[in-house]
């Protein structure tokens, strides 16, 4: 029996299925039924599991939303998903109160004391208002009732879209075979599968938060599976390195930008932890520097594995340390169960090295739509398959690499220059941290290439140092035009930078859209 943890409370599996079933109790004694919507808008947290397993026991979606949303966001995501309750932490009610749409049940959490402290929030702040449902009272109000444990609710993941509004990709319930195809997808993309059986054996950490696609999929499997989940309220780096001593972590899931930010502690730190109990860290959602990914190698041993994937077409490609080694740069080779191509204009399969548009899907999975918009869902389909927008080639091997994303490709001059090519030649360059490139108007050439740098602390770097090194190792037409150097980049919560962001103003500027 498997359990989980978040600072000084543990639930065991046991005592998660029977507040699962009262708060299904719950939801129904508000209306809350087959294919309804349930929205969760809270941290990492406890109760994130309890709403997600007891509306799923209903047969209700449940929609995970990122509560950095603005009002005008949480209410077009309220709207579009057509919850019926939302469950949503004390002190991030305030904000969007007013967003809530009349009618739908608002259940408030209040915000333990681990979540104010990794946020800096007062006792105040997390108390729940007079006049709403508490969580914990609410819940324990209602009784266990035996339900068809055949009954499983999906979700509806809201993209962060890079033009417009987000997308909800929405699967109707799976049937059993569907089902035993997404858990041997998920399995074999954390490194699950020789612990089926015994999967009290792991211990994972969950380090990124469960309203993202890639964290609530890891979570909520393990949870299911009867794995052992150590919930951090928040990613911070030694954090993460006591818990992984403390609980003996096994597994986890990660992105790139975690690899970043642990590199920069302190030898000290790093050599201060006991890391031996490691087997297998997956890391997906971004782009990982080459750089970064060989000094985890080094400092982990080879327990780093990728996978590749998205929310529609399902994880499709795994590598793992020595193969990636040995191929530096692969996303890995197609998993077990993957259909993926790389195609040209013509949807023509392109020979080893010949560089086109991935697309691909994991089979059996049940299908997708985007909530209320089946013409973008149709858009996203291509031969059968799925199209994430990547642009990419197989080696000799067989091993899959992505040179950019479509949206991404800088046209200038009537040349391809991808983006991601640039990027990898400035990781190396001492003293950045990191970096984005993308194309900016240029009336003679349509795009010119802008990059921004982030140095590292402390570091002075100039514009002219910049383009001399990537004169280097680059040809002359691919080295930005215009350099610029910030700070700090801006992220999504998934770990990828968020490009639009930065592109945004030159566009703007010129009167024209990206």
């Amino acid at each position: 029996m498997g359990w989980i943890a978040l600072g000084n409370r543990t639930i065991d599996s046991a005592e998660l299925n029977v507040r699962a079933q009262k708060v299904a109790t719950g939801l129904e004694s508000l209306g809350v039924g087959n294919a309804d919507g349930v929205a969760i808008y809270l941290r990492n947290d406890l109760p994130f599991f309890e709403a997600s397993f007891g509306a799923s026991a209903l047969g209700a979606y449940t929609i995970a939303v990122n509560w950095h949303c603005t009002p005008d966001e949480a209410r077009y995501i309220f709207d579009d998903s057509g919850a019926k309750v939302v469950v949503i932490h004390a002190d991030l009610l305030g904000p969007i109160r007013s967003a809530i749409p009349e009618g739908v049940h608002i259940l408030v959490v209040e915000t333990p004391p681990e979540v104010a402290e990794a946020y800096g929030l007062s006792p105040d702040q997390c108390k729940a208002p007079r006049g709403l449902p508490a969580w914990e009272a609410w819940r324990d109000s209602f009784a266990v009732k035996e339900r068809d444990p055949s009954v499983a609710g999906s979700t509806i993941i809201y993209t962060s879209g890079t033009t417009g509004k987000p997308k909800g990709v929405k699967r109707p319930q799976a049937t059993p075979e569907q089902a035993a195809a997404a858990s041997a997808m998920l399995a074999q993309s954390y490194g699950f599968t020789s612990y089926l059986d015994r999967p009290a054996e792991i211990v994972t950490a969950v380090v990124g938060p469960i309203y993202h696609s890639a964290p609530n999929a890891h979570a909520n499997f393990s949870a299911r599976l009867g794995v052992n989940v150590v919930v951090l309220p928040r990613f911070e780096p030694e954090l993460l390195l006591q818990m992984i001593q403390k609980y003996r972590i096994t597994h986890m899931n990660m992105v790139p930008i975690m690899f970043t930010r642990l590199l920069k502690l302190p030898e000290e730190v790093k050599r201060k932890y006991d890391l031996s109990s490691l087997r297998y860290v997956a890391h997906a959602a971004a782009p990982c520097p080459p750089a970064v990914k060989r000094a985890m190698i080094e400092w982990w041993g080879p327990v780093i594995s990728e996978y590749y994937g998205s929310t529609e077409m399902g994880n499709v490609t795994i590598c793992n340390s020595e193969e990636w080694l040995a191929h530096p740069g692969t996303v890995g080779r197609p998993m077990l169960g993957a259909d993926i191509r790389v195609i040209g204009e013509d949807g023509k399969d392109l020979p080893a090295r010949g560089v086109g548009e991935v697309i691909a899907r994991a089979k059996g999975l049940t299908d997708f739509t985007y909530h209320g918009d089946d013409a973008k869902r149709r858009a996203a389909e291509k031969w059968g398959l799925i199209s994430p927008g990547d642009i990419g080639y197989f080696d000799e091997d067989g091993f899959l690499y992505l040179c950019d994303r479509a949206k991404d490709i800088i046209i200038s001059g009537g040349a391809n220059i991808y983006s991601a090519e640039i990027e990898a030649e400035l990781h190396k360059m001492p003293g950045v941290a990191d970096c984005a490139v993308f194309g900016i108007p240029d009336e003679e050439f349509g795009e010119a290439v802008c990059a921004v740098v982030q140095p590292l602390d402390a570091c002075k770097l100039t514009e002219q140092e910049v383009k001399t090194y990537l004169r280097q190792h680059i040809a002359g037409y691919k080295v930005p035009k215009r350099i610029e150097f910030a700070s700090e980049l801006p992220r999504e919560d998934s770990g990828k930078i968020f490009k639009r962001k930065l592109r945004e103003p030159f566009w703007a500027q010129a009167g024209r859209s990206i």
